[in-house]
């Protein structure tokens, strides 16, 4: 069954003589999970997708632990949703996660579940940012271990949030100053690459000297995990924030990839992402890619929709300036479409100078790169690669991998007072993916009534 499963998915990849087909997302690709794994991630997909459960998910939480006691309050979400959207907590779960991702032709994205969010108070001092770096590199290390397992070779990915390792308020104060005129020469992407390689103390001058001690430390901390990673052929997805920390963010990963993204080190370790979401998107991405091919430097770049959508369009109204965002979810796919074009035809002028990673649960944007990667002839398993949440979406990224492209999945892991925080943020900021899986919830509704009653095996068309 499996055999010939495999087999249907993969006659619709393209190129082939014949033209390009689509790929059939329909859930046919289903037959390679257990009914097991479909009941729990139909039972948890239809759970989050109840706005109160993502809302007051930790108020939730921390009820169930007193109603019910750690213990059991734990093993609950250890069989709902910890299962569901995490690897496990060691680093042998990790690899078991991995290789049942593996055998059925998908790739891993490790992320750290550490994060901190804008003007906290909780969470400051270098001793927090150390502890995050250690974190780090130990994901870099496990992401590179993970190799010792059969399964498809390809780029060794790991996501990377620059605000594990700085202070996002540091990443404000650093944005206030881009802004400033003058500001260029002082706080260009060289000075700090230099800076970064040379270990030489950097003075701004719009910050003070905590700021400044600050930002040499974090420097530092971004240098040395890049400097890991490169060591043990990790590529490091750096991911895009607010707004308002994205310039600065913007900033750390140029001067990053000035050091490391440059052909003798066949780059590129360091990309960046960009959210289509935001009105001026597609003009910093052609900037940007236009910028690095002038300047012989690699290009990576992870693309997505874009998770901060209330976020940002409440921080744009308390602060009386224009809305940064599209004005709707059509405006926001054309924009995607329109990155998404820009990216592929970069890639294919550059060749492996330049990657890119699809990061979309949208079953057209995941059809139109396809097909324009059959138009342009680029390899099913070269530069492009596919990316999706882990327990999501897996009727699209389980046909993709079948048939033959690059498909990873981003895997948190961590024990359970790590993650779950993690993950309910992660929910309250992709609350329309979630709302919006009700396709794939249908998908596998089908595919259990078909085991249920005993129905044929129903072959993608």
């Amino acid at each position: 069954m499996m055999l010939r499963t495999c087999r249907v998915l993969c006659s619709q990849a393209g190129p082939s003589a014949g033209g390009w087909k689509p790929l059939n997302f329909d859930g046919g690709a289903f037959h390679l999970k257990g009914t097991g794994e479909l009941t729990r991630a139909l039972l948890v997909l239809r759970l989050c997708a109840w706005p109160p459960l993502v809302t007051h998910g930790l108020a939730l939480q921390a009820w169930s632990r007193r109603l019910l006691g750690s213990r059991l309050s734990g093993a609950l979400l250890r069989a709902s949703i910890y299962g569901q959207f995490v690897a496990g907590e060691t680093a042998d779960e990790v690899r078991g996660c991995v290789q049942q991702l593996q055998a059925l032709g998908l790739r891993p994205l490790l992320a750290v579940p550490t994060e901190e969010e804008p003007d906290s108070a909780v969470k400051t001092g270098e001793a927090w940012y150390e502890g995050n770096f250690s974190a780090m590199l130990r994901c870099v290390d496990l992401s590179r271990g993970l190799l010792d397992t059969p399964g498809p070779t390809g780029n060794i990915l790991m996501q990377l949030k620059v605000t594990a390792l700085t202070s996002a308020r540091l990443c404000k104060e650093l944005t206030s100053c881009i802004r400033k005129p003058g500001a260029s020469l002082e706080l260009s992407p060289e000075r700090l690459a230099e800076a970064m390689d040379s270990g030489q103390d950097l003075q701004v001058s719009c910050l003070s000297a905590e700021q400044n001690r600050h930002l040499q430390a974090s420097l530092s901390r971004l240098h040395r995990v890049v400097q890991h990673a490169r060591a043990q052929h990790v590529r490091l997805l750096v991911d895009a924030e607010y707004t308002f920390l994205n310039p600065a963010l913007s900033l750390l990963v140029d001067a990053l990839a000035r050091r490391w993204n440059s052909p003798g080190e066949g780059g590129p370790w360091v990309w960046n992402t960009y959210q289509a979401y935001l009105k001026d998107t597609h003009e910093r991405l052609r900037q940007a890619a236009e910028a690095a091919d002038r300047a012989g430097l690699a290009f990576g770049v992870k693309l997505v929709r874009g998770a901060y959508l209330d976020k940002e369009r409440q921080v744009a109204r308390h602060q009386g300036t224009e809305d940064p965002t599209q004005p709707d979810y059509e405006a926001t796919s054309r924009s995607y479409s329109r990155c998404l074009d820009l990216m592929l035809t970069h890639v294919s002028h550059r060749g492996p100078m330049c990657h890119l990673m699809v990061a979309s649960h949208n079953e057209e944007s995941v059809c139109q790169a396809t097909k324009r990667m059959w138009e342009l002839g680029i390899p099913l398993d070269g530069p492009v690669c596919f990316g999706q949440l882990l327990g999501m979406c897996d009727h699209v990224s389980l046909a993709l991998g079948q048939a033959g492209y690059a498909v990873y999945k981003s895997i948190p892991y961590g024990s359970l007072e790590e993650v779950i925080p993690y993950l309910i943020r992660r929910a309250q900021e992709n609350r329309s993916v979630l709302q919006g899986a009700r396709r794939e919830q249908k998908l596998l509704g089908q595919e259990l009534r078909r085991r249920v009653l005993g129905w044929g095996l129903r072959v993608p068309h």
